[in-house]
């Protein structure tokens, strides 16, 4: 049986490795997890026993395919009840992951296969993120930052790599959310700072945020 912060730290790894492309150092779970390196190691290692992930010394972490599948389950399911709350319970999209990450640890797979066919099989949650489907398998999405777009090409938002509550009541200030058209028309070469256009309006943005920011080009 697998516990509650196996599971965590499955998802972490999942999480990193998707990130990173390739086996994960102890201290990034470290501080992806918030805890220490020594705590990473001693779970890391209780994981390799179960065959949930490969760990080498001084060469990092990696799942197994039976690691990469229960985290993506547990990916899966968060994403699930974050379209649930957002669509059938009208939480905002900046209100949803703590609310997720408790519901991700339900073990019924009933539950969750009954989930997807009453939200009819969405395959993004409410950030953008792709959602795992029932084997582990994930669609990728042809996106790059905004910070990477060229000067007055038109382009759509996406998603968000910066989900925090913050971060999404500063885009919801703005009007930006999945579908909004930009444009950028202006960059400071001095901080990398943008002038954009959305809803026929300019909006002067920090490299922070338009790095923060997933778009799909035109």
């Amino acid at each position: 049986m697998i516990t509650l912060s196996e599971e965590n730290y499955l998802k972490a790894i999942y999480h990193l490795e998707r990130q990173m492309g390739g086996a994960v150092s102890t201290n990034a779970i470290a501080d992806k997890m918030e805890t220490k390196a020594s705590s990473v190691t001693d779970m890391v290692k209780k994981l390799a026993d179960k065959d949930y992930v490969i760990y080498k010394k001084y060469q990092g972490v990696s799942l197994t395919n039976k690691g990469n599948k229960t985290a993506a389950n547990v990916v899966r399911k968060h994403r699930l009840w974050e379209v649930f709350l957002v669509e059938k319970l009208n939480f905002s999209w900046d209100e949803v992951h703590d609310v997720a990450e408790q519901l991700e640890h339900i073990k019924s797979p009933k539950l969750i296969n009954e989930l997807d066919t009453f939200l009819e099989f969405p395959t993004h949650d409410p950030h953008g993120d792709p959602i795992p489907d029932k084997d582990g398998n994930i669609s990728k999405l042809d996106k790059i930052s905004l910070s990477k777009v060229p000067l007055n090409d038109l382009c759509t938002c996406v998603g968000v790599i910066d989900s925090s509550a913050e971060f999404l009541k500063y885009l919801d200030k703005h009007k930006i959310a999945l579908g909004t058209q930009i444009k950028v028309i202006e960059k400071e070469s001095f901080d990398e700072s943008m002038t954009i256009v959305i809803h026929d309006s300019e909006l002067n943005i920090s490299k922070t945020v338009a790095n923060n920011i997933y778009v799909k080009t035109h």
